[in-house]
């Protein structure tokens, strides 16, 4: 098949068709990062613009990285530090950016939907590298490569994902990602923390560790994301700890050899210890490694290819 979208904007709208592509795509790029040179041409003369509205090290880092393996140059942009404070709107910034003639805009912003708003005023590509607590396409695609590079497939497997769905992103660009792909997908958390109907995108809730936990092929945990709540979901940092992080004994549960996800950043000694964080199941490592593998793929299928 081809890719013919100018846009990556969510895992939602992509077909199982198009992830494995991207995926199988990414394969062929992750070998030039275990080069002694790791650069091709292939975006030699495409210039990059990194849009970050909000604070990030492997999501802006690893696509910056990607953009120059691939050869490309690289703009990145930062919004404490431009016009946008002095009252300039998210389309006049992009619009200027564009008359320098840039080809493809990586846009993080708080706000859901601000890639989407982007992507149809705009002729040249976007990429969404995280919308408010709407989606995270990429770190779900990442996700998906470091599942498949460890298991070989999807179907039926037990996956399940700890901690702030909420407020989370990436929880739901997983789910749509792993669903589509035929694997199981649970979710545990405070009350909360959970949002309401959530059952309707086919994951099964939990609000016990130890019983979500049971038989899983894949632990994803993730983090509180204080900097998205407005009010307190939890009585205290202790109380969190103590029913929904993880430990050796609730590791135990999982299938042997289970993997240890966490997309970062890792609150150490609160969803999960250092001694899992570096332990022998984690492979928090091998998703910010793949990350580039997968942003490069991005960027060769929007901008690299004929369509």
């Amino acid at each position: 098949m081809s890719f013919k979208r100018k846009d990556l904007l969510g895992i939602e709208d992509l077909s199982p068709e198009e992830i494995y592509f991207i995926l199988d795509t990414a394969k062929s790029f992750r070998q030039i990062l275990d080069r002694s040179i790791k650069k091709v041409p292939t975006l030699r003369g495409k210039t990059v613009a990194n849009l970050f509205f909000e604070p990030s090290t492997r999501t802006r880092i690893s696509f910056e990285l990607a953009a120059k393996r691939l050869n490309a140059d690289v703009v990145s942009f930062s919004s404490s530090t431009s016009s946008v404070v002095k009252g300039e709107s998210l389309l006049d910034t992009v619009k200027n950016i564009m008359a320098m003639r840039v080809d493809c805009f990586i846009l993080r912003h708080p706000t859901p939907g601000a890639p989407h708003i982007l992507a149809k005023n705009l002729p040249i590509s976007v990429i969404n590298a995280g919308d408010g607590s709407h989606e995270h396409p990429t770190q779900a695609l990442l996700d998906l490569y470091t599942i498949r590079e460890k298991r070989g497939k999807f179907k039926d497997l037990q996956v399940v994902i700890i901690g702030d769905i909420a407020h989370s992103r990436v929880a739901r660009s997983d789910i749509w990602a792993l669903s589509k792909l035929g694997a199981k997908v649970r979710i545990c958390g405070p009350p909360t923390l959970i949002p309401p109907q959530i059952e309707k995108m086919g994951v099964k809730v939990f609000y016990s560790v130890k019983e979500a936990i049971r038989g899983v092929d894949v632990v994803m945990m993730l983090r509180i994301q204080k900097e998205r709540q407005n009010k307190c979901f939890f009585p205290s940092l202790r109380e969190y700890r103590e029913f929904f992080s993880l430990n050796e004994e609730r590791l135990g549960l999982a299938k042997s050899g289970a993997m240890l996800m966490h997309p970062g950043p890792v609150n150490r000694g609160i969803e999960l210890p250092v001694s899992l964080v570096d332990g022998k199941r984690s492979v928090i490592l091998n998703q910010v490694t793949n990350g580039i593998a997968v942003r490069m793929a991005v960027l060769y299928l929007l901008l690299g290819r004929k369509r």
